[in-house]
């Protein structure tokens, strides 16, 4: 599909304009933005949980595949951190083109086409061949930054929040679920398994989403595809809303990953021993960074973003004390990845509420750029976790995650002395 069959049609155009008229009711009669109703809210809640699963699938996998593909366990990690590579790359060359294009060509064929990378990583044979899709199945799963963007101009701004703080509930759903879903199923069918069922679902969900995708509501730019990346550039330079965030973003996803890409190896190995899908029941713990998403939304639409912000850092980083009794207490590790799961996705949720407003002009083009930040801190985060705990153990693994929650705190509180004492000068 060429990028000019993506383009608007006469026909989307006066559909965008209709549905910028017209508020679509939901069947209670409540909506939960202009022109989106609180179904297809959840429509697009599911298709992120889908589309971000795919990133994470390889988490609980790692030790398998590794031995599948003889594949020593201190550069396993790579795999984690070739697919936030290709999550990167999309970030920055996929993503704009929101903007640019019609959102629901691009997010079908995004879909599509992420079903076909989900099936080469099922047929790999080799560890440059499986490094080489990952990044294809990270390339494709921006989707979800696309699906964000569209939700927030369909969203009114007293209710973008909320609205993002609801599809948020269902990327964190995705994270959490695809461990347990992906351990499930390579204990029934192999890691390979995982991944051919994915790419049907993802097929499915693409034909649901033909049907029921609504459009855009704001016109595309009228910038060159060229001009629109440089603009991406340029909103770095231009926008310090997105340059704090987006340094909250490297640091709490760094944390995030360095928990979640490491878990599974104290997890499989003597004395625990654990099976696949005992190990991603642990996801399910998480569920409750799920519930905060929506409730943290909120509480950016009434101005206390950065006040959450503040006291989700302080639970994240004392949520690695529990986290390093792993070995010796499976509840106490329980409590640690609940509260990291939820101290994250806050920040997370608050972070986008805050970006979007800066610029509602150039949505799809913004979280990029951010998401561009939540890609680094996980590839950092999964390449240093790995490495740690081959060659130090778990102990040090915990000292790691506790290392970058502790320097996000630190830069929040230093930009809270900055801005009082601007205040009080």
């Amino acid at each position: 599909m060429t990028l000019n069959s993506l383009k608007l049609s006469k026909s989307d155009v006066n559909a965008e304009k209709t549905a910028e008229a017209v508020t679509a009711p939901a069947p209670d009669g409540r909506t939960t933005a202009r022109g989106l109703s609180r179904q297809q809210t959840f429509l697009f809640a599911i298709t992120c949980a889908m589309a971000v699963a795919n990133v994470y699938y390889a988490q609980p996998l790692l030790e398998s595949m590794g031995a599948s593909l003889s594949v020593s366990p201190d550069t396993i990690g790579v795999v984690v951190t070739a697919t936030q590579a290709g999550y990167a790359a999309g970030l920055l060359f996929i993503v704009p083109l929101g903007d640019l294009l019609n959102r629901k060509r691009l997010i079908l064929t995004q879909m599509l086409l992420s079903a076909v990378s989900l099936c080469a990583v099922g047929l790999a044979q080799s560890w440059g061949m499986l490094l080489g899709a990952m990044v294809l199945v990270g390339l494709m799963a921006v989707v979800v930054q696309v699906v964000v963007a569209y939700v927030a101009t369909l969203a009114s701004p007293e209710q973008r929040g909320e609205a993002i703080g609801t599809v948020t509930s269902g990327v964190v759903l995705g994270i959490l679920l695809a461990r347990f879903v992906s351990g499930a199923v390579a204990d029934l069918a192999g890691w390979r398994g995982v991944y051919f069922v994915s790419a049907a679902l993802m097929i499915g969900m693409a034909l649901v989403l033909y049907r029921t995708l609504p459009t855009s509501t704001t016109p595309p730019a009228k910038d060159s595809y060229v001009q629109l990346l440089r603009s991406v550039f340029q909103l770095y330079l231009t926008e310090r809303t997105l340059r704090v965030r987006g340094t909250f973003a490297l640091l709490i996803f760094a944390a995030f990953s360095v928990l979640w890409t490491a878990m599974v190896l104290p997890l499989s190995a003597p004395p625990l021993s654990l099976s696949h899908t005992q190990t991603g029941l642990f996801g399910l713990a998480g569920v409750a960074g799920a519930l905060a998403a929506a409730r943290a939304g909120r509480l950016a639409d009434q101005g206390l973003g950065n006040r959450t912000t503040g006291i989700a850092l302080v639970l994240l980083t004392l949520s690695w004390l529990p986290t390093a009794l792993v070995e010796s207490s499976l509840l106490a590790m329980v409590v640690g990845v609940v509260l990291l799961d939820f101290a994250v996705q806050a920040v997370h949720v608050t972070n986008q509420s805050l970006i979007f407003a800066a610029r509602p002009d150039a949505q799809s083009r913004l979280v990029g750029a951010y998401m561009c930040f939540y890609s680094v801190g996980s590839g950092i985060g999964a390449i240093t976790a790995t490495y740690t705990y081959a060659h130090f153990g778990w102990g040090a693994v915990c000292l790691l995650g506790a290392a970058f929650s502790g320097i996000a705190l630190l830069y929040w509180l230093s930009l809270e002395l900055t801005s009082r004492n601007c205040l009080t000068t």
